[in-house]
Parts: C-alpha cells; sequence; structure tokens
C-alpha cells in the first residue's frame, strides 16, 4: 500500500510540474501573467488530499477524525472547482492556441484526480468505521456538497474560509437557496448536474481500479 500511495505521488508531482513547466514556458515567451492563478488554484487542490492523508492515519473514529473530516469537505471543492477555470479558455497571441490550450487541460486534470483521490481516500477510512450504507450515502451527499460549494465559489465568490471570516453571509445565501429553490434555478441545477458528473468520474476510476486489481491476481495465479 505505502509503495502504491509513492507511486502516485510521484504521479500526481509529475503531472503537476508539468503544468507548471508549461505556465513558466508562456510567462517568459508573453511576459504576462495569464494563467498564474492556476498555480494558487493547484495548491488548493492538494489540501483536500492532505487532509485525507492526515484521516487515513487516524485509528478511531473519534473527535479529531471528525475535525480532519470537516475540514477535507471543506476544501474538497476547491479541486474539482479547477473545471470552472475552463471559462478563461480562449485565444491570446502570440501564444498557440494549441499550448494554452495544454495548460488549461493539464490543470484541469491535476484539479480532478486530486478530487478523486482525496475522496477515495476518505471513502477508505470510512469503510473501516461505518457500515456499507452509511458510506454510500455519505459518498453520494460529498457529490451534491461539492457541486454547490463549486457553484458558491464560482459564481457567488465565496472562498473556503468564509465559512469562517463571513458566516452570516453565506449562511443567508445558502439559506435562501434552499428556502426558495424555484427562485434559484442555476444554482440547483448546476449543483446536481456537476454532482452527477463527478460521480460518473469517480465510480468510473473505481472500476478502472478494481479491473486492474483483478488483471493483476490473474496474472500472479497463472504465474503460480
Amino acid at each position: 500500500m505505502k509503495q502504491k500511495r509513492k507511486t502516485i505521488n510521484s504521479m500526481l508531482i509529475l503531472s503537476i510540474s508539468f503544468t507548471t513547466l508549461l505556465i513558466a514556458v508562456r510567462m517568459i515567451i508573453s511576459k504576462e501573467l495569464t494563467y498564474i492563478f492556476f498555480e494558487w488554484n493547484m495548491f488548493l487542490a492538494i489540501i483536500p488530499v492532505w487532509f485525507s492523508r492526515k484521516l487515513l492515519q487516524q485509528n478511531d473514529f473519534k473527535i479529531k477524525a471528525y475535525l480532519l473530516l470537516f475540514l477535507w469537505l471543506l476544501f474538497y471543492p476547491n479541486a474539482p472547482y479547477i473545471v470552472t477555470d475552463l471559462f478563461h479558455y480562449s485565444e491570446r497571441p502570440p501564444i498557440p492556441y494549441w499550448f494554452d490550450l495544454l495548460i488549461v487541460t493539464s490543470a484541469v486534470w491535476n484539479g480532478l484526480i486530486l478530487g478523486l483521490i482525496s475522496l477515495i481516500e476518505v471513502e477508505q477510512f470510512l469503510e473501516i468505521h461505518l457500515s456499507p450504507i452509511k458510506v454510500k450515502v455519505l459518498i453520494i451527499l460529498s457529490f451534491f456538497l461539492c457541486g454547490y460549494g463549486i457553484y458558491i465559489g464560482r459564481f457567488l465568490r465565496y472562498n473556503s474560509w468564509d465559512i469562517v471570516t463571513n458566516p452570516i453571509h453565506l449562511c443567508i445565501d445558502t439559506v435562501s437557496r434552499i428556502v426558495h429553490p424555484f427562485h434559484h434555478p442555476r444554482t440547483w441545477a448546476f449543483t446536481v448536474l456537476f454532482a452527477a458528473m463527478m460521480a460518473l468520474f469517480y465510480y468510473t476510476i473505481k472500476s478502472l481500479i478494481i479491473l486492474f486489481q483483478r488483471i493483476q491476481l490473474t496474472l500472479i495465479t497463472q504465474q503460480k
């Protein structure tokens, strides 16, 4: 398990470094900071992975685990949030269109995979301490909370830390959308559809993991 996690970490570092290198090259050529915000967003996307790793180190489901789980959920939307940075993609001469496409898509991939890995690790922890049905409910709930978190981040311009620095306005906006859902169709359309997309990504990745494990087990059995 440690070896597999080490391999995953190496690939994540390589992937993030690739995007960082592209951005650096773009800055040197264009002398502009056009996509520098991806560096900050990728940093924020790493935070939920840090919390999920800390959560996995807990031997019981007590106060510290609850706190780590809460902090993970608070920062988790920051990872797939990078998908919405596709809004910033446009042709900006003299940089080739395809070069900027590489920057944006690689950054989006980093955000998605960091978010999915952290969710897989959280599920691994929950499976040890909770019943299967409770784990499934919590994972599905996380998709919707993630979708809503991304919405308020992109369109209402809230940050994860606003739950501490600006809780009143955040609560008012949230309660308003819950009490009057038909007054805010874009909120719930975005939340539900983004949650569905994240669920598709997540269960596809999990299915691939199971498939690779079965192939590996088959190969080991054949060798014997």
